[in-house]
């Protein structure tokens, strides 16, 4: 009986571990029914500091406006030519 228990407890562990940081890796049936890790995608926040520079951070500023970015992570956001690059390299 507690070999059992202990084996539904790490098999219920495995799956949070998982769910949490592996979300992309589970099958397409989990995935579409299960509600998606926040850990997995979380939102970034955009705004300018005093100097008019944009910042990215991870957390809101609370003295200026922001907006709220959420990458798709399905999405290349890797630019595609470098800069100082007139043309992308030929492959």
């Amino acid at each position: 009986m507690r070999r059992a228990l202990l084996a539904l407890i790490l098999l219920a562990a495995a799956a949070w571990v998982w769910w949490r940081y592996f979300p992309d890796t589970l099958p397409a049936v989990v995935g579409e029914t299960v509600v998606r890790s926040p850990v997995a995608n979380p939102p970034l926040y955009k705004w300018r500091d005093s100097k008019g520079q944009w910042q990215v951070t991870d957390k809101p500023p609370s003295d200026r406006p922001y907006e709220t970015v959420i990458v798709d992570p399905n999405q290349n956001v890797v630019p595609s030519v470098v800069p100082g690059q007139t043309k992308p390299p030929e492959n």
